[in-house]
């Protein structure tokens, strides 16, 4: 069976989001990324915010700032579940492979376009 890494810094950390997408809770282990950002982008898709249960998600912006950093959780998931959560990230968002400390890389969704907002995700 085919495994990916994904690092999750928002919704998908929910227990709540990984029983509805995964049918299952993910194992895994707290990351960070230097060189990145969070800033919110409005949700629109009905069945995300559902899901949710937030109108606004946090979205990881490449900075190249090495002061810049963001935490979340680096979750070992299938192939299915990897084009499962392709469905759920909304348009605004882009599947990039990053590398992060030790050198282990992870798929991590980051903005398509950069978002300009008055207010950062801390």
């Amino acid at each position: 069976m085919i495994t990916h890494n994904l690092f999750s810094y928002g919704t998908l950390q929910l227990d709540t989001l990984q029983l509805e997408n995964y049918g299952r809770l993910l194992n895994g282990e707290k990351a960070s990324l230097k060189q990145y950002k969070l800033d919110k982008l409005k949700i629109a898709d009905a069945k995300v915010l559902k899901a949710s249960g937030k109108e606004f998600h946090p979205i990881a912006i490449k900075t190249n700032n090495v002061n810049d950093c963001i935490k979340g959780t680096i979750f070992e998931i299938t192939e299915k579940e990897l084009i499962e959560t392709d469905k759920y990230e909304v348009s605004d968002y882009k599947r990039v492979l990053e590398t992060f400390s030790k050198g282990r890389k992870a798929w991590i969704y980051v903005a398509k376009v950069v978002v300009t907002t008055t207010e950062n995700i801390k």
